[in-house]
């Protein structure tokens, strides 16, 4: 599948102009490094960008986080409304995986006390 960074640039430089916005402004608002965005809306070093940029980007621009993704993939973009659809690199999977990461985290920790629970028991002197 191709990717045409082209129409990437012109969405994002359209929609600066129409919010009047500074480079800076948007690299702040989306937390992406102002080189970065000067890259992308000057077109200028074309390079793979992970989708997280894309979508912080498309966040900061008032757009469907998947926005940018689908222009860069000649795709229709999403209206805001629709569902963000997973392919598996989105913030939400990656916050679900955190969150069954932190689970088994509290498991074992809750097994570790016990087990430290019950060794201190043993070895305490009776008092």
């Amino acid at each position: 599948m191709s990717e045409d960074w082209a129409a990437v640039a012109k969405a994002i430089n359209d929609r600066v102009n129409e919010l009047g916005w500074l480079q800076r402004e948007l690299a702040k608002r989306s937390n992406v490094s102002q080189a970065v965005v000067r890259e992308i809306q000057h077109h200028v070093v074309e390079r793979r960008r992970s989708p997280r940029t894309l979508e912080s980007l498309s966040v900061a621009l008032g757009w469907h986080p998947q926005h940018l993704d689908a222009v860069l993939h000649g795709r229709r973009p999403p209206e805001l409304h629709e569902p963000v659809t997973d392919r598996g690199d989105t913030l939400w999977t990656r916050l679900e995986q955190l969150e069954r990461q932190m689970s088994e985290i509290v498991d074992r920790l809750d097994a570790l006390q016990t087990d430290v629970a019950t060794v201190l028991k043993h070895v305490r002197p009776k008092r």
